[in-house]
Parts: structure tokens; sequence; C-alpha cells
């Protein structure tokens, strides 16, 4: 007779193990293993057969697999975890005794740790680590507008904003901007890094204070991880642009200067300021040759040429523009967008520092407002809306000034993140002009299958096929339905539109 088996002894019950079993096995507090779970990459599964493995109980549990937390036990910050927490015994039995020389003595001897052999590990190649910037970007912009007052260590904050501003720097640099949408959330940017797009956003510069509902130590542990990695990407990134890393102004090359980290506070305000060049590595000059293995399927030496042509004109989309931005608007966020096109910008001296010219300059071609009118005007360059730029950086095109003069009705701000199946406002329809030749190509193709071949195809399909199609079909009815919806509001609009224009001329 064979031995007996027990229950949770073998099959998928030794492949889970609960949180609370991996905590006391790590022998961890629950928030230094909520760390180290975010900081290694190890996330919670959903067995197939949850209440059998908590043994019939419908009590909620979280399950972890059992091989995760055995790589975890091997991590070396669990030892300093450890010294942590002895560190802060120390420290609170020496301030009960009031002994304060020993409570400095021991704060100097405070555990230190680095995550570099973690970021190693979770991202073995570059390409690896540019996919994941994303969430890293919206998390760091976030905390780098955070108020010093708060929840957050002000070191923290000025960390982020050390790091948003040397990737801002490498965009001005590499000319990478694709595209820019403004919404009530902030402002949308997408740039396009070793052939992957990044998307991020920018909050807007108001002051909010941080909610109250929201557990602060769980995004400061995504936080650390992230600032170790924009930390070697951007150190990669200058690298591959032969740029100083920390960024450096050119003519501080040969001052006591060094860097944004040691520099005194006028320093610091001129490079946060996007408006200065950064100095480079000196280097040799190397011709420029196409790889062959770029030609992906039927283009043609010629059409790799073009599109280069093509991308590289769109890089010095504002390269014979000359702008000025008025006090009311945002700035920093305009002059990522102006400058990473070839533009020149600047502002008056009296509102920052780093301002090139000012705004007598005959040679200013347009001049960024947003109010309705202006005390004084320059018959020799045009005034615009901010909305401008963002419109002519997503057309890819200098778009005219006539509708966006300052104190006009803007035209819609389009995003150009929206899929554009189904309904297409009109005024995007000048957005896919490009690619309207291969659409109509497909309607025909469409077309072609007359009404009686639909129905003879439909006949001779399987029932299991059928039923897909059939499927397929009211999916359609009903994108349709809400696009016939949105057509409907949107004539409404444009009538009560033209209502309000014709009351305004009479």
């Amino acid at each position: 007779m064979g031995k007996l088996q027990k229950k949770g002894e073998k099959g998928s019950a030794t492949n889970y193990i609960t949180r609370t079993q991996a905590v006391k096995k790590l022998q961890l507090t629950l928030p230094d293993f909520r760390k180290i779970c975010i900081l290694k990459g190890i996330y919670p599964h959903e067995p197939k057969k949850k209440r059998k493995l908590a043994k019939g109980s419908s009590a909620p549990k979280t399950f972890y697999y059992v091989k995760d937390i055995q790589y975890l036990a091997h991590e070396p910050l669990l030892q300093k975890f450890a010294e942590t927490k002895v560190f802060v015994k120390k420290v609170k039995k020496a301030l009960g005794r009031d002994e304060l020389d020993t409570v400095q003595r021991v704060r100097d001897q405070k555990p230190q740790y680095t995550l570099d052999h973690i970021v190693k590990e979770r991202y073995p190649n570059f390409a690896d680590a540019i996919k994941d910037l994303d969430d890293a970007l919206c998390l760091i912009f976030l905390f780098s507008t955070m108020p010093r007052q708060g929840k957050v260590q002000p070191g923290i904050i000025n960390k982020c904003r050390i790091l948003a501003v040397e990737f801002m720097h490498y965009v001005i640099a590499a000319k990478c901007v694709k595209k820019v949408f403004v919404s009530i959330k902030g402002i949308y940017f997408q740039v396009e890094i070793e052939g992957n797009d990044i998307s991020w956003i920018i909050p807007h510069q108001f002051t909010t204070p941080p909610p109250s509902n929201i557990d602060f130590k769980v995004m400061l542990s995504f936080l650390e991880l992230y600032t170790t990695v924009l930390g070697f990407v951007n150190f990669k990134l200058y690298s591959n642009l032969n740029l100083i890393y920390p960024p450096k102004a050119l003519e501080d090359v040969f001052t006591e200067k060094s860097s944004i980290y040691y520099g005194d506070d006028i320093y610091r305000e001129r490079l946060e300021s996007l408006n200065i060049k950064l100095a480079e590595v000196q280097k040799l000059e190397e011709d420029e040759e196409i790889d062959e293995e770029l030609l992906a399927g039927d283009q043609t030496l010629d059409d790799l040429v073009q599109s280069r042509k093509e991308e590289e004109n769109f890089k010095n989309l504002f390269k014979d523009c000359k702008f000025f931005l008025s006090r009311e608007v945002p700035r920093e966020v305009l002059v990522l967008a102006i400058r990473s096109l070839g533009g020149e910008v600047s502002w008056s001296s009296d509102s920052s520092v780093a301002s090139t010219y000012d705004e007598t300059d005959p040679d200013i071609t347009h001049q960024i407002v947003d109010r309705p009118s202006q005390s004084h005007q320059f018959l020799s360059r045009c005034y615009v809306q901010p909305q401008w730029i963002f419109d002519s950086i997503n057309q890819r095109k200098l778009l005219p000034v006539d509708d966006y003069v300052a104190g006009c009705l803007l035209p819609p701000h389009l995003s150009p993140f929206v899929n554009t199946e189904g309904y297409i406002p009109p005024e995007q329809v000048e957005l896919l002009d490009r690619n309207k030749t291969e659409e109509d190509g497909e309607e025909e193709t469409k077309e072609e299958l007359s009404a009686e071949d639909k129905r003879l195809a439909v006949m001779a399909m399987p029932k299991k096929r059928k039923a897909l199609y059939n499927k397929m079909i009211h999916s359609n009815k009903k994108k349709a339905s809400v696009v016939n919806k949105l057509k409907r509001k949107r004539e409404e609009l444009d009538e009560v539109r033209e209502k309000k224009k014709a009351a305004t001329e009479s």
C-alpha cells in the first residue's frame, strides 16, 4: 500500500504561497515586503482554484508564486532592511534617554544602499529601459512639481526636478519631439528615442496640495526605482550625443561651475530655463552612411533618403522663426516644444533668467500671447496664441496664423493620440490626408464584392465561423450607432455656433 498523500503537499497547491506566509518567511514587515516586491518586480497572482488553496475559506487572500519568494530570499537588500530596523531602534532608544551625542553618532552610521544591481537585473539592455520609460517619466515629472512643504521630502523633489531638466535638455538636443497635446490633466509629449515612441505628461504649473487618500509610501517605492533608472538612461543618452553629463552650459566649460548639482542658484535657474546650449565632448567627424539593413521590404534607397529628408525638415520646423514669450504663457513647455524643433525663443529678463534678447528685437517673427488685447504691438511680427505651436507640431507644418491671432476663437485642439477609427471630426480630416490614398484603396476592395456574393459566402460558412461573423456584424452596428450619434451632436453644435455668429454680426 502506498504512502497516504496529504492535501497541500503536491500539485498546484505547492506553487503558491500567501502574503502572510511570505512575510513570515522573509522576516520582513508588510511595508518592507511591499517595497522589495516593487523594486524587484514581483507581483501577486490569482490561482485558478483559489478557494481550494485557501482550504475552503472565502476570506480574501493574496497569493504569490513560491519561486518568486525564493528569488527574493537571496536579495542583498534584505540585510540592509534588517540593519535599518536596528538603526531605528538605536535612535529611538537614544532619544528616549535624551543622549543627543549618541543620536548624532548613530545617525552618522545610517545604513545606505543603492539599486544599481536591481536596475541591471530588470533592464539588461538599454532598449529594455527605454521601453519602460513612460511610467518613470510621468511619475518623476509629477513629483518634480510637488510643493516643498508636504508629505514628500524636499531632497526627493529636487532630485526629480534635476532628472526632469536633464531629460528635457536631451529632448532639445536630439530634436526628437513628435506630438504634443494639451489636456486638463497636463501637457502630453511624445518623443522618439532609439526607434521607440515614449509618451509622458508634464503637469500644469499650478500649486496643488497633495491628496490625502493616496499611499505615498507605495509611490515613493516606485519613485526610488524610477529615479535610478532615469539616471542611467540620461547618462547613456547624453553619451550617445557626445554631451557632457551632468549637463553643463557651453559658456561655462572653463569656469568653476561644474554642473547642475554643484552650481549656485542662478546657474541652476539658467539650466532649468532650457534656453542654454550644452557643452559637448570633442569628437572626430565621421561621414554619415546609410545602413543597408534599414531598407525594409520594398523600400528603396531613394525612399529612405526622402523619408530622412522629410524627418530632417520636421526637426527644423521652427528654424526660421524667432519667438518671444509673454508673461502669461506657460514658458517651460513652450521652450521645450520650440527649441526641440530648431527655433529660437526668449522672454522678458524681468520675469526669469537666461533670456537671450529683448521684446524690442526687430528680428522677432512670432510673439506668443494669451491675452485678448495688447497695450502695444509691433507690425513686423505675428501675435499668436500658444495653441498654434502645438497644432503646427502635430500637423508637421507651419499652420496659417489667421486662426490663432490674439483674442480670436481658437479652432478645436485635436488629440494626435486618438484612434481615428469610426467618427472623425471635420478638423481632423486634414491630418489624415497623407493616408487618404491607402484608405481609398481599401474601400475600393471592399466595394468589389456584391451583396449576392456576400450572402453566398455567409451561407457556406461553418456554424462557428458564422457565429463569429454575426458577432462582428453586431459590433460594427454598435460602432456605427455611436458614430451617427456623434455626427448628430456635431451638427447641432455647428447650428448653435452659426446662430451665435449671425446674431453677433447683426
